[in-house]
């Protein structure tokens, strides 16, 4: 049988890392990509028998290049330090790379869960994020702060399993806050990467569309509270994105310059 290593990317997630190590004991290599963490990650990681890399945060695109080319096996399973590998994934990832008919790149579908409750809708499930059971030299990322885009090298189309495996965005509202805060400047970068222009207008039109797309359209709503707070979150987050554009095109990204008037 075909050998797998498991790749997971962290910086200062000592409290999530743990599971996520535990739910992939099963494969033959685990490598954890970590960005200089200053918390227990390494020491943990370690502990689990990880080999552990340092890679410089330049962008998760990069990121995710530089960790699969540090897995020594020719399968690859990409998990995140909030996700846990469930025991139908194991298994259906084991019979895929024991198989001679397997194709090269498969998506996993994700249960996400957030305030104690599996979230169905708002496009929390299954959640398609990007192929994560893949051959190595099958999958390339773009070089992206976030949201990296990828690239897909094989002439088989992509395969979906169907066991699913778990995650836990947020651990809590303060993480929600924080992962808004911080994607949002990532996705500025890559906006004006781009090209692309913002205003105050553009912003508020944007994080409206984005919480009705996820509350209305995506049927949030129906996920009760849980789903309310989502959408809300999501409108923060890419209402801050665009508006930290448009400061970055006027300069006043930083307020430590102000002149003071003298009357």
């Amino acid at each position: 049988m075909s050998q797998i290593s498991v790749y997971i990317i962290c910086f200062n997630e000592e409290d999530k890392i743990e599971a996520a190590l535990k739910s992939v004991q099963w494969a033959d290599e685990i490598v954890v990509a970590d960005s200089f963490s200053t918390d227990n990650t390494v020491a943990i990681a370690e502990s689990y028998g990880a080999k552990v890399v340092q890679i410089p945060f330049r962008g998760f695109g990069s990121l995710r290049n530089e960790a699969i080319q540090a897995c020594s096996h020719s399968w690859i399973f990409s998990l995140d330090s909030d996700e846990r590998c469930t025991r139908v994934a194991r298994d259906e990832i084991q019979q895929i790379i024991g198989s001679a008919d397997s194709r090269d790149a498969y998506y996993i579908p994700r249960r996400n869960f957030f305030m104690g409750k599996w979230i169905k809708h708002a496009g929390f499930y299954p959640d398609y994020r990007q192929p994560q059971l893949f051959k190595k030299g099958a999958l390339r990322f773009m070089d992206d702060a976030v949201h990296e885009r990828y690239e897909v090298i094989s002439d088989k189309e992509c395969g979906y399993m169907k066991a699913f495996i778990n995650q836990v965005p947020f651990k809590n509202l303060e993480e929600m806050i924080h992962k808004a805060n911080r994607y949002s400047t990532l996705g500025a970068e890559k906006l004006q990467k781009a090209g692309k222009k913002s205003g105050m207008i553009t912003a508020v039109f944007h994080g409206l569309w984005a919480a009705f797309t996820m509350y209305v359209l995506k049927l949030g709503f129906l996920d009760g509270r849980p789903g309310m707070i989502i959408a809300f979150g999501n409108f923060e987050g890419t209402f801050y994105k665009y508006a930290k554009l448009y400061l970055k095109e006027k300069g006043l990204d930083s307020f430590s310059d102000i002149q003071f008037p003298e009357k």
